[in-house]
C-alpha cells in the first residue's frame, strides 16, 4: 500500500533536492510554479494557501477536497492521497522535481 503525501514528505523532498532546481527557491526564476499532480487522474493543481491564493512553495492546505485524506484538530490538511505528487507547472506542463532538475541542467 502506498504512503499518503504529508507535510513531512514534502520536507524530506526539500532536503533531498536542496541546492537544485527541484525546489521552488531554485527554479522560480525559470518559470516553474509549485504544483501537484494526481497520478491516478492526471489532474494538476497549482499550490495554494488555504485562502486560494497561489503559494510560493508546496502547500497541502489548498488542494482539492477530494484529494484530502486527513485533517488535524485545527482543520489543517495533514495528508493527501498517495497518488498526489509534488512538482511544478511550467508553460502548462507538469514536471516532477527530478524532471525540473534535468530541465534546468540543459
Amino acid at each position: 500500500m502506498s504512503t499518503p503525501t504529508t507535510s513531512q514528505r514534502l520536507e524530506e523532498e526539500n532536503r533531498r533536492y536542496r541546492g537544485t532546481g527541484g525546489i521552488s527557491q531554485k527554479n522560480r526564476g525559470s518559470g516553474f510554479v509549485p504544483a501537484f499532480i494526481d497520478r491516478d487522474t492526471g489532474r494538476t493543481e497549482v499550490s495554494r494557501f488555504a485562502t486560494g491564493a497561489p503559494a510560493p512553495v508546496h502547500m497541502l492546505c489548498g488542494l482539492p477536497e477530494d484529494w484530502v485524506l486527513a485533517r488535524d484538530d485545527t482543520d489543517t490538511v495533514v495528508a493527501v492521497k498517495a497518488s498526489v505528487v509534488a512538482g511544478f507547472l511550467r508553460e502548462g506542463r507538469f514536471y516532477t522535481r527530478e524532471q525540473a532538475v534535468r530541465a534546468l541542467a540543459h
